[in-house]
């Protein structure tokens, strides 16, 4: 008698939202809470929901919610309704663009923009303004068109953009080699003692915020991905430093993980604490000051400031600058004028 395997569920009922392959160090750990971990925006009750209706797939078997996810395992997510990517509308929103030609676009981003849509952002995003604007851009390996690389909703800066298979490609290729250059500007909380330094430290989902990444060392380094971010004092401002970072890697959040790792928070961070006085005095004039820096600047201070690359057609690299955005220089102005005033 022939033994048939577990049934899986078909394509055209539900459809795949995302794949994760489970780190060589993960414990034992229920899936519903270790997706829970990774799906940003999501409750308990969809992903046990998922399970029921045999949308969540272990190594291509649909398991119950109280499976415990393994060390490599392959997991795959599906839902009822098709991906929000799926069914991206183009939207007429204006685009700061720096350069174009037929390979590639390069685009400031405006800080407060999400990248791509996602749980919560489902319109008003740089690519529903990208698909509007061009035609047939290359989908990623995450099937997002055109996107290279991403930088956070709150960081402003460049971006670029491919607009053929080949450039989609050739550019990747060198964010994966480390052959792209990625200078950011960042003011972060405490005077930096070195001058410069590099920041060591494997990055992943953070066990207790999920909203969150941090750093894993040591034993533990098996649970992120390698990440190295070079940074550069600029200008000490008395409780806070501008710094440039330039980066080896391009993890999630990376800049934000590191330098909250080194005790140096980015200023008015508020997924990472920054939007609290860190450093400073106790007296009420100073905390009104600050108070008013976070009004200035109603973000973490991070900008994409330098992007650089070799085209992918004619081999020749290129490197886009530009400058910090107004709210930024209004707070690091307020720091200059507090500094000064502390070295009379």
């Amino acid at each position: 008698m022939e033994t048939v395997g577990p049934e899986l569920p078909e394509e055209d009922n539900l459809h795949e939202h995302y794949t994760f392959t489970v780190d060589k160090g993960q414990a034992p750990l229920r899936i519903d809470k270790y997706l829970l971990n990774y799906i940003e925006n999501i409750t308990r009750s969809k992903i046990q929901n998922a399970a029921k209706n045999e949308g969540i797939l272990v190594n291509d078997t649909p398991v119950k919610s109280n499976y415990k996810v393994r060390p490599n395992d392959k997991i795959r997510v599906m839902f009822a309704h098709p991906t929000y990517e799926a069914l991206l509308v183009g939207e007429d929103i204006p685009l700061d663009v720096v350069y174009e030609d037929d390979e590639l676009v390069v685009v400031n981003k405006p800080a407060g923009m999400v990248v791509h849509p996602g749980h919560g952002n489902y319109s008003g995003t740089l690519i529903n303004a990208l698909i509007y604007r061009f035609e047939n851009l290359p989908n990623n390996s995450s099937d997002r068109p055109g996107l290279v690389h991403r930088i956070d909703k709150d960081t402003s800066g460049l971006l670029v953009v491919a607009k053929t298979e080949q450039a989609m490609a050739h550019l990747s290729l060198q964010f994966a080699e480390k052959t792209s250059e990625r200078e950011y500007v960042a003011l972060v909380w405490g005077n930096i003692e070195a001058d410069e330094g590099t920041v060591e430290g494997n990055i992943g989902r953070h066990p207790k915020n999920r909203l969150q990444n941090t750093v894993f060392l040591d034993d533990e380094a098996e649970k992120g991905k390698p990440a190295v971010t070079h940074y550069k004092a600029l200008e000490r401002l008395g409780y806070v430093t501008l710094v440039s970072c330039k980066l080896e890697t391009g993890r999630t959040h990376q800049i934000r993980v590191h330098m909250k790792h080194i005790g140096h928070t980015l200023f008015n961070d508020e997924r990472y604490g920054g939007n609290a006085i860190l450093k400073g005095t106790t007296f009420t004039k100073y905390k009104q000051f600050v108070e008013n820096c976070f009004k200035v600047l109603p973000r973490q201070a991070l900008h994409a400031k330098t992007l650089g690359f070799e085209h992918p057609k004619t081999g020749e690299f290129m490197r886009f600058e530009t400058p910090v955005p107004d709210d930024m220089v209004g707070c690091i102005e307020k720091w200059r004028g507090y500094a000064r005033h502390q070295d009379m």
